[in-house]
């Protein structure tokens, strides 16, 4: 009786030969261990960062029949809330290893489509070098930032593919990407600039008409992000939650020097993660701009101004909102490693010396992933299970802090759509500083519902204070701190942590 291996081996030798031996049947397996490789030490966390904790959180309340930007909000698109409540569905909401399993599925299909664009530029080798490159500096920021299953990860497939789309003059297409992009993280919307770069271009070398082509740029953008306001039960909360709501938070306020040194710092390391890219890509531009002869191994095959367009637009989408959060950095890295890869296929700069630096960089941050300290997580541990222990699954907890992974980790229901105190003080990890955090800087009406939700479902049984040292500390809230005083006791300190039980 013929095993499954030898059906396979038959239906393979029914393929044609060029697809049998072709390229992408040899680049493609090479590139999916490489992603499954760089991204092991994703599993060895239950939870990397806050925002896995928020998506996580969330998603177990839509399952539970909560209402996106109504009884369930934050400020991003509903794209990965609802893949994560997909996966919850399907596999439980114990563990996130789906999540980090479509992760890595995430970063592979963006390699695949970065090596398709170069390789069109500059031919096979390039385009194997840029996928595997890309995979290589993809874990080069801190892991925390790199090893999640979160918004910029999953918002990369859709940006490249909208850039490799206008490339070949599918405007629809590129359109539709874009919405994708944007539908997962708003900032992703940036690629929108190279793909309009391109048609310009196009419209101003070729002497075609671009009316039609941006219009159908438009609609392509247009069509999802309408469908996904009519599946929305709440559209108005769409719009307020994704577009309009985010003022305050986006804007340029608190501690500055902060900011800045947030921005210098992931610039720093993402600069080191890529230095064999960024070396020969510095090289290059210095000898164009000495006006010296490129010392080109073949003579150069395009330009790269919509790559340069693109990198801009990630910049520019990256410093949004003046956060400056390693994750952000994310987004550079596709057009980075395409500019890197040029630089390399268009000169006399060896292969060899870019792929062993880039592979040991990775390896350093592999080990560090690895290595990583534990202690914030296991004190989130010790307290979530502290909570557990003192509540039934009927229960609701209130989390005072940052730190939204505590409810999914207790495996409680939150007292509040409001998954972090930043909602009700415009409190922002990215601007620690006190300016413009309080109670009259929340979200339109936030205290108000706040007030309403703990009226029609009683008061937590728990409240946790997470707040530590930060400038929305209860006794600087009166409305937190009149709440504790009156209706609750202290049951347990965990460092800075402090938890609160409901007085009988």
């Amino acid at each position: 009786m013929p095993t499954t291996t030898h059906r396979l081996a038959a239906l393979t030798q029914r393929l044609p030969a060029r697809v049998r031996t072709g390229y992408w049947t040899r680049v493609v397996p090479v590139l999916a261990v490489l992603a499954v490789v760089t991204h092991i030490p994703s599993f060895l966390r239950p939870v990397w960062s806050p925002d896995e904790g928020f998506l996580a959180t969330q998603a177990r309340m839509l399952a539970d029949g909560g209402v996106l930007y109504d009884t369930v909000v934050d400020r991003k698109p509903p794209l990965l809330p609802w893949l994560y409540e997909a996966c919850f569905t399907v596999f439980g909401s114990l563990s996130l290893w789906p999540l980090r399993s479509l992760a890595i599925i995430a970063h592979l299909v963006t390699a695949i489509l970065l090596a398709s664009i170069a390789r069109g530029r500059w031919g096979n080798r390039a385009g194997a070098a840029a996928g595997a490159l890309y995979l290589l500096l993809s874990i080069g920021l801190s892991p925390e930032d790199t090893q999640a299953a979160t918004f910029e990860v999953f918002m990369l497939p859709a940006m490249v593919a909208a850039f490799r789309y206008a490339e070949r003059r599918r405007w629809l297409a590129a359109g539709i990407a874009v919405a994708l992009c944007s539908l997962t993280k708003q900032t992703g919307g940036a690629v929108m600039l190279p793909v309009l770069w391109m048609l310009f271009q196009d419209s101003r070398r070729r002497g075609v008409r671009w009316l039609p082509a941006l219009s159908k740029i438009w609609f392509g953008f247009a069509l999802p992000i309408a469908l996904v306001a009519v599946i929305l039960t709440k559209p108005k909360g769409f719009l307020f939650w994704v577009v309009t709501g985010s003022g305050d938070y986006a804007s340029f306020g608190g501690a500055w020097v902060q900011m800045a040194g947030r921005a210098l710092g992931n610039s720093a390391i993402l600069l080191g993660a890529g230095l064999g890219l960024v070396l020969p890509l510095g090289h290059r531009l210095w000898l164009k701009y000495r006006h010296r002869p490129l010392p080109a191994a073949g003579e150069e095959r395009g330009s790269t101004a919509d790559l340069w367009v693109w990198l801009l637009s990630s910049v520019v989408a990256v410093s949004v909102g003046f956060h400056f959060f390693g994750h952000y950095y994310l987004q550079l890295m596709p057009p980075l490693v395409l500019l890197g890869v040029g630089a390399v296929s268009t000169s006399a700069i060896r292969w060899k010396p870019v792929m062993i630096y880039s592979t040991a960089a990775a390896t350093a941050f592999w080990v560090l992933a690895v290595a990583w300290p534990g202690e914030r997580l296991d004190r989130t541990t010790e307290v979530a299970t502290a909570v557990a222990a003192q509540t039934t699954p009927k229960d609701t907890v209130l989390v005072w802090g940052m730190h939204p992974e505590l409810y999914w980790l207790a495996d409680r229901r939150p007292a509040t759509r409001y998954l972090t105190a930043g909602f009700l003080t415009n409190f922002s990890g990215g601007k620690d500083g006190s300016q413009n955090v309080g109670e009259k800087y929340s979200v339109t009406d936030a205290w108000q519902t706040f007030d309403a939700e703990l009226l029609a479902n009683g008061l937590p049984e728990i409240v946790v204070d997470d707040s530590g040292p930060a400038p929305y500390q209860p006794f600087l809230v009166p409305r937190i701190e009149n709440l504790l005083e009156t209706h609750y006791e202290m049951v347990g300190v965990f460092t800075d942590t402090v938890v609160y039980r409901l007085k009988r």
